[in-house]
């Protein structure tokens, strides 16, 4: 069972900038996936579902992001 986010291993994409740069973390936990803003790292985190982040994947890397 995870108690606190400084339970798990957070890791940036590859594709992130340089520290100052907008930036998201992941971190597995379990069968989840939590996710929190790299600029602010106590400020909590949201943790996805296995279908639900495959499934993000997946549109991701399909369609990539657009601004809207």
């Amino acid at each position: 069972m995870i108690e606190t986010q400084a339970d798990l291993t957070w890791r940036k994409s590859s594709y992130s900038g340089p520290r100052d740069v907008c930036c998201v973390e992941i971190a597995f936990a379990g069968a989840d996936t939590a996710v929190r803003d790299s600029k602010n790292p106590a400020g909590g985190s949201l943790l996805v579902g296995e279908s639900s982040w495959r499934r993000f994947l997946a549109t991701a890397s399909r369609d990539g992001f657009r601004r809207t």
